[in-house]
């Protein structure tokens, strides 16, 4: 390589600080003696290297500043005038953008970090909530179960199994002073998909008369299962079927699940 090269290459920094292997160093010493441009870049390198180690961070070691001192005496004291531009600055400059880009990175992630963690509470108060609505809900229904229950005024009808379902079991809450009436389903399985409850109010003499008091919807959401309908006020029985979503007009016989007169 010529002086420029050499110059360039950063060998010249390794070479001042001790870090190059002994033929290289040896090398350069050799070509110091005959090029005075490299002499005087590696004087220039060992002048800066002393300022900044007095000035700034002393962070040489007692040998290493010493072999600087002596060689620079060696010189005969004449002072090199620093080069504007160090070799040594491209380094610095890369390790300002490795220390930089770390730098970002780990903001990123943290900010990362910080939304994952803001969605999951986000999810956990939404669910919390949901919880609260129902837990409420719940707790609205028991309630009118339990009035349902212990009013004295109500006649309590017992609902059998039929043919349809010959398990299922229901009762009616008839208020007959008020004409409300309450339906405590608990006993009914699960309505098929497409299917609702339909509550029936009958006559049965002088001949079998039905008239829908209404449809057990939200079977599902319901978990107390006691359900208000409409009132009645000549029930003689009182009957529930299975019928398509939206009701009948009149009672699928064959998908009679309960029966019972008052």
């Amino acid at each position: 390589m010529n002086s420029k090269e050499i110059i360039e290459s950063g060998d010249l920094e390794l070479y001042v600080y001790g870090a190059l292997p002994e033929n290289e160093s040896a090398e350069i010493a050799a070509l110091s003696k005959k090029d005075s441009t490299v002499l005087n870049e590696i004087v220039s390198i060992e002048k800066s290297v002393i300022n900044l180690s007095s000035s700034i961070a002393p962070a040489l070691s007692a040998g290493v500043f010493q072999s600087i001192k002596e060689r620079l005496d060696m010189g005969g004291g004449n002072v090199v005038q620093m080069n504007s531009r160090l070799s040594i600055t491209p380094y610095l400059g890369w390790a300002a953008s490795v220390a930089l880009l770390v730098g970002v990175a780990l903001q990123y992630n943290k900010v990362a970090d910080a939304q994952s963690e803001i969605g999951t509470l986000q999810n956990e108060k939404s669910t919390l909530q949901k919880s609260v609505v129902e837990l409420e809900l719940e707790k609205q229904q028991t309630v009118v179960a339990l009035d349902v229950i212990r009013d004295s005024q109500n006649t309590v009808v017992s609902l059998a199994g039929q043919a349809a379902a010959p398990n299922a079991t229901a009762k009616i809450y008839w208020n007959q002073k008020t004409q409300k009436v309450y339906v405590d389903a608990s006993g009914l399985p699960e309505p098929p998909k497409g299917k609702v409850y339909q509550i029936w109010s009958l006559k049965l003499v002088p001949a079998l008369t039905p008239t829908s008091i209404g449809l057990l919807n939200d079977f599902t959401k319901n978990p107390g299962k006691v359900f208000a309908v409409e009132g009645t006020g000549d029930a003689q029985a009182f009957g529930i079927t299975l019928e398509p979503a939206g009701g009948s007009k009149s009672p699928t016989m064959e998908q009679l699940y309960t029966l019972g007169k008052v």
